[in-house]
């Protein structure tokens, strides 16, 4: 069976896709030759504008924001994981009374943007006497928001695999969580390494949310550098490469561990029919 969501493109429709592609890179092209030469009319490209960030201390404060970023993106991964197992388990449970407020949290948080969540946390819990510490006003909302994600991730993954397992377990004398833990999950995990990988991208992405807490993440680090050296444009462009050059490591590790997959894995790209009943 084929593991794709779309039939595959014909001649005429892949000759349409390559002539697509080409005009928008020539689009995207002219647009960056374009905005490089606004910015050098403006005196934007200016070596004594880029010069500070030839020093080390100015690399330095915008690492230590990075750091910032990567802590906070580790721990909420962590608990949304953990969160989005559960949820996962939940949601397969034979149990109805187990099985409904699972769907119901991941189908409703799933559609609740995480900047609304972090409001929530900033602006309404110290309402009712629970004001969390800087790093939590992030990582909470984080965690709730990626954990429906992490969830169906998970689900898909433990549905993919073959009924047979769970079968063959329960046969040579485990019990059902038995079967589950030590036979089932371990497959799945193996199946969703990608999508996970692909999803902490986003989650790392969405520690830029830390800006509104005033949390030190990287962007924030920027923007208090941008007002500290007038250099907004300049900042601005070096954290953006910093991120383009995290994501796309990130990104890459993700297109490995995907092809390393046995023929049939998931990934966030070709999602097994049968893994979403």
């Amino acid at each position: 069976m084929s593991t794709a969501l779309f039939d595959e493109p014909g001649p005429k429709a892949r000759r349409r896709i390559k002539v697509a592609t080409v005009a928008g890179a020539l689009a995207a092209v002219a647009l960056v030759a374009l905005a490089v030469r606004q910015f050098a009319a403006n005196g934007q490209l200016d070596a004594t504008r880029w010069q500070p960030y030839a020093t080390w201390p100015m690399w330095r404060y915008l690492l230590d924001g990075l750091w910032s970023t990567f802590l906070a993106a580790v721990v909420s991964a962590a608990l949304a994981m953990a969160l989005g197992l559960v949820l996962a388990l939940g949601r397969l449970s034979h149990r109805s009374w187990v099985r409904a407020p699972a769907a119901a949290y991941v189908e409703v948080v799933r559609v609740i943007p995480a900047l609304l969540l972090v409001y929530v946390v900033l602006f309404a819990l110290p309402r009712y006497g629970l004001d969390l510490l800087l790093f939590w006003k992030l990582t909470v909302p984080l965690t709730v928001s990626n954990a429906a994600a992490y969830a169906e991730i998970f689900r898909a993954g433990i549905v993919s695999i073959e009924r047979g397992q769970t079968e063959a377990g329960l046969a040579v004398g485990l019990t059902r969580f038995q079967a589950m833990r030590l036979v089932v999950l371990p497959q799945a995990a193996r199946r969703v390494l990608p999508s996970i990988v692909s999803q902490s991208v986003g989650l790392l992405k969405d520690t830029s949310l830390g800006f509104v807490v005033s949390y030190g993440e990287l962007l924030y680090s920027g923007k208090v550098l941008a007002a500290y050296n007038g250099l907004l444009i300049q900042t601005y462009l070096v954290v953006a490469l910093i991120y383009l050059v995290v994501n796309a490591s990130l990104s890459k590790l993700a297109r490995t561990l995907e092809a390393r997959q046995p023929s049939g894995g998931l990934s966030p790209w070709r999602m097994s029919r049968r893994s979403l009943p």
